[in-house]
């Protein structure tokens, strides 16, 4: 199936209130999917339980912003992001994405625990959905994969030395006077 007939171009919201919350393993296979990860995607947990969270990846997501989350979460550390979600049936949603490690007794990383919220459309439309654009295109102009996860480094590297921030503090000030909880 091609990239084009697994997507609908069909968006679907969830509640403000709700958080859709997941858990993994070290390996990120899902070990937990809450109600509302089960009812927004269209999966079962059956379906999910012992799958990599990647099921629901959409297509259009750039490499390179997996690349900085996953990069974070294995060093220890959190991460904000927004991410677009694929459905079981190809419709998808926008999140704004809180991604942690979770530790076992002995201090080490056990595993991994997502919760994700109603993301504002403004910022999504203003900020999110053109750097991601532009992160796609840089991936996509080179024919080697690996190539093009560099290309799509370049581009964030650059736009984080222009504005002198890191990762975590450019996701945190998109339009935060704006967001839910500003204060």
């Amino acid at each position: 199936m091609s990239v084009e007939q697994s997507v609908t171009g069909v968006e679907r919201f969830f509640g403000d209130d709700d958080i859709i919350v997941s858990k993994t393993d070290l390996s990120g296979r899902l070990t937990y999917a809450n109600k509302i990860f089960l009812d927004i995607s269209g999966y079962t947990e059956k379906e999910v339980l012992g799958k990599p969270h990647n099921l629901i990846r959409h297509p259009y997501m750039p490499r390179t912003i997996f690349k900085l989350l996953w990069d974070s979460i294995e060093s220890g550390h959190e991460i904000f992001a927004y991410v677009n979600n694929r459905c079981k049936n190809g419709d998808h949603y926008w999140v704004y994405a809180h991604v942690t490690p979770s530790w076992n007794n002995e201090g080490k990383v056990s595993g991994f625990h997502s919760n994700r919220r109603v993301p504002d459309q403004e910022i999504l439309q203003t900020h999110v959905i053109p750097l991601y654009e532009k992160i796609r295109t840089a991936e996509k102009s080179v024919t080697n994969r690996k190539d093009g996860l560099k290309a799509g480094m370049q581009v964030i590297d650059s736009l984080l030395a222009e504005k002198g921030l890191q990762y975590d503090e450019f996701i945190a000030t998109l339009g935060q006077k704006k967001r839910r909880g500003y204060r």
